[in-house]
């Protein structure tokens, strides 16, 4: 219920301090100015209390509200002040939603601790909701039981902590689905690289599977290779012997096609020997710096009687430069480029040429043969690839010689070009480093037409394990002119020398027990006490084999020989 107006107007006057001066006014005349002094400060917090923001009370302990602003009245939906001031029992039933025990909790505080700040609580409006307040509640000091609220509308704040709380509990519930999603898609990629692993395992088990049977294959070609080799090395020493010899046409005939197929049989077999190296990355290069007629020159050589049999005339422009290379390496790549081009081309001629072109020197090998179309470039660096082979004996090799030339050009990093046109002929050509630091000349030349033979009368020293080689290599040396000593070790080479030292040695690289010819070479060196020319013969294509041959300055020859590469370098010795 309402209070009486007289009332709430002392309750004001007992609010702003003012007391009843107003009785005392004609008794105190000195006081007149400060009572003046009084009124205007009485006016203007009256007008404060009336137009404040939040809302303002007077309250008693003992009796309820005494006075409320505007302000208060209207956040309890209210029109007038006057409405708000309830009893203590409707300020319990009416008023704070918490009742009759909220009331007296407040009570229990304000006298113990004198005043309650930041007590938020819910009051009932006028209507019937309930409105959420933030409320500071002082106890006044010098009036027993009188208490000055203030008391601030936080519904908006209410809400947006309700809207934070429901936006955290849709975030935690998102990251709640989130972390379930993630967990199942953790559980998927374990599952899958548990299932990974054990494909990984099965992979590995199969490349070590296929390594090992590789290596074992690896094995059994090198050493079913050598074997190989060597008759078939004494074949082809007995049946160039013959070539060489005046036969009649039908004795003539069968020599040429043994010929024929005993190289086609060599190419297959150390095409396929290179091809097995190349591909288990066994061969390394060893790059140094040497003149281009050191690389040149023994090819030139070798192929001039290959082309003047095939009826082609081989040219060469050479130049003096300086390059750094692997000269096995590059001599393979050369030699298949030349063995092609006298291969494919029926007549006209072949040029072995040297251009500079910026920091690389680019070596070309040119012939008139019948072409390559431009859609079946690409497919000759395939391997068992051959071009117009329609029937069994138009065929010319096994198809590696490119596919080895593109593995060695891989090796060292250089570049391959391939130009053809059908009916008029193709050039293959790769690019070199080319050094200014030119190397001096060698002191083994390069036959020349005119220089004469120089083989006939010398003496050679051939030293081989192997009765056959020893047989056919002294049966064609012999027909060259050359007086051959044969021995199968050291002491039968000093006895069958009889004092005398070789001109040249021909030697087997792996002789008996394991001795191997580079170092018996050596002793028969100090032996003699003379730098002996010295040819090293083996089917060991090793980088430790080759590398050995390096220290006795010894040229090496892969079994089998090709007479005329073997005819070539004893020259160039003997010359």
């Amino acid at each position: 219920m309402a209070k009486p107006s007289d009332q709430q107007q002392q309750a004001l006057a007992g609010l702003l301090g003012l007391g009843n001066h107003s009785a005392r006014k004609s008794h105190y005349p000195e006081l007149a100015a400060r009572l003046k002094e009084l009124e205007a400060e009485r006016n203007r917090y009256k007008w404060l209390f009336e137009n404040a923001v939040h809302g303002v009370f007077q309250a008693s302990l003992l009796e309820g509200m005494r006075a409320a602003n505007p302000a208060l009245a209207r956040m309890l939906g209210y029109a007038d002040p006057q409405d708000v001031l309830f009893s203590l029992t409707d300020l319990a039933d009416t008023l704070f939603v918490g009742g009759a025990r909220e009331l007296e909790q407040i009570r229990e505080i304000l006298q113990r601790e004198r005043s309650l700040l930041g007590y938020e609580t819910q009051l009932r409006r006028k209507d019937g909701s309930a409105l959420d307040v933030l409320m500071n509640l002082l106890l006044k000091p010098d009036q027993e039981g009188l208490v000055e609220g203030f008391v601030a509308d936080i519904t908006e704040r209410k809400l947006a902590q309700e809207r934070l709380q429901q936006l955290n509990d849709q975030l935690e519930q998102r990251v709640t689905a989130r972390t379930d999603e993630l967990l199942e898609a953790n559980r998927n990629l374990q599952q899958q690289i548990a299932e990974r692993e054990q494909i990984e395992h099965a992979l590995r088990e199969a490349r070590d599977a296929a390594q090992a049977a590789n290596h074992s294959k690896d094995k059994y070609l090198a050493a079913a290779s050598h074997d190989l080799l060597q008759p078939l090395n004494a074949a082809r020493l007995l049946v160039s012997t013959l070539r060489e010899r005046h036969l009649p046409e039908v004795e003539q005939v069968l020599v040429e096609r043994t010929h024929q197929a005993l190289e086609g049989a060599e190419d297959l077999l150390t095409d396929l020997l290179d091809i097995s190296r190349l591909d288990q990355a066994a061969v390394k290069p060893d790059v140094a710096l040497y003149r281009l007629d050191e690389l040149l020159g023994p090819l030139v050589s070798e192929f001039q009687s290959v082309a003047q049999a095939a009826g082609l005339n081989l040219r060469v422009r050479m130049g003096d430069f300086g390059i750094r290379t692997d000269l096995r390496l590059m001599t393979r790549i050369l030699r298949n480029f030349l063995s092609n081009a006298c291969r494919y081309t029926e007549q006209g001629s072949i040029l072995l040429a040297a251009r500079r072109r910026g920091a690389a020197l680019r070596l070309e090998v040119w012939d008139t043969g019948r072409g390559i179309a431009a859609d079946r470039l690409d497919s000759i660096f395939l391997e068992f690839n051959q071009l117009d082979v329609g029937r069994a004996a138009d065929r010319k090799g096994v198809g590696l010689g490119l596919a080895i030339v593109e593995r060695i050009a891989k090796i060292l990093d250089y570049r391959v070009q391939v130009h053809s046109l059908p009916g008029r002929g193709s050039m293959f050509s790769i690019d070199v480093p080319i050094c200014d630091d030119i190397p001096l000349p060698i002191s083994l030349a390069v036959p020349q037409a005119g220089t004469g033979n120089p083989l006939p009368g010398r003496r050679l020293l051939v030293l081989d394990n192997e009765v056959s080689i020893l047989q056919s290599m002294s049966a064609l040396l012999g027909q060259w002119g050359c007086e051959v000593v044969t021995a199968t070790d050291e002491s039968s080479a000093l006895s069958n020398l009889m004092g005398q030292a070789p001109e040249l040695i021909l030697a087997d690289y792996h002789l008996d027990h394991g001795v191997v010819g580079s170092e018996v070479v050596r002793h028969l060196r100090e032996h003699f006490q003379q730098v002996i020319p010295a040819v090293i013969i083996t089917a060991d294509r090793t980088d430790q084999c080759r590398q050995s041959l390096h220290r006795l300055d010894a040229p090496l020859l892969n079994k089998p020989v090709k007479p005329g590469k073997l005819r070539a370098v004893l020259s160039q010795l003997l010359g």
